[in-house]
């Protein structure tokens, strides 16, 4: 079955793990005080705390300024990773201030712009789906470190679109692109995504970056980059 469609993860990915965690997290955890001092009375990073205080707490909120009371949970679900939606809301504020001033640039590997520019030009529409942000993923691919590549992605999904270890996102995605799931390729480093992907129908590469070793058990098609997924599957 030829692929009309390639879904892309970022970290492990199309990106490096440790850029993700040794530079943009720590850069989140720094100015996560001041971001949220300075936006405090902003009515969208309002209704993003209000969200998170509410599935936190639900009726029985605790008293005191919101600010105060969330600051301390936002900061131990960076340093944990939590997927939490309100974290990636305000990350992506957070490093937007940061690549547009320059602070930042994305880090993609070498392999990855033109094997994309490959598939874009070869008609094969390209997507994004990543725990980030959408507007975390498209500023980490616009002031990326081989420039702006954002031009050749159609669409761009987060966690609101669903968990990324759960088989019903990824029939989503396949719904909105308007692309039969079995026409779709799904590239991950992770096993539990690539498994999910692979019970809606899509087909699955495993990205072994860096080295990485297969998991024991996996059996599945893998590759070390781009360049090799484009061997695999675009013959």
């Amino acid at each position: 079955m030829s692929i009309s469609g390639v879904i892309c993860d970022i970290e492990g990915t199309t990106s490096s793990i440790s850029f993700v965690h040794k530079v943009l997290f720590p850069l989140s955890l720094q100015r996560l005080d001041s971001f949220l001092q300075l936006h405090a009375g902003d009515s969208a990073v309002r209704e993003q705390l209000e969200a998170l205080a509410c599935r936190l707490y639900g009726s029985a909120r605790p008293e005191g300024d919101l600010v105060a009371l969330l600051t301390p949970v936002l900061r131990g679900y960076i340093e944990k990773d939590v997927k939490d939606t309100t974290l990636k809301w305000i990350q992506g504020k957070i490093w937007k201030e940061a690549f547009e001033s320059g602070a930042v640039k994305g880090h993609v590997y070498p392999d990855v712009p033109a094997v994309l520019r490959t598939w874009y030009e070869a008609g094969i529409s390209l997507f994004i789906y990543s725990s980030g942000s959408v507007e975390a993923q498209q500023l980490l691919f616009r002031y990326s470190e081989a420039g702006d590549l954002t031009p050749l992605f159609r669409g761009y999904f987060d966690t609101t679109t669903g968990g990324k270890r759960e088989s019903a996102s990824y029939a989503a995605i396949a719904h909105r692109a308007g692309i039969p799931p079995e026409r779709l390729l799904f590239l991950s480093d992770v096993v539990e995504e690539l498994s999910a992907a692979r019970s809606a129908g899509l087909q699955t590469c495993l990205l072994l970056r860096e080295g990485a070793p297969a998991p024991a058990g996996y059996s599945g098609p893998k590759a070390v980059d781009f360049t090799e997924v484009q061997q695999l599957f675009f013959r």
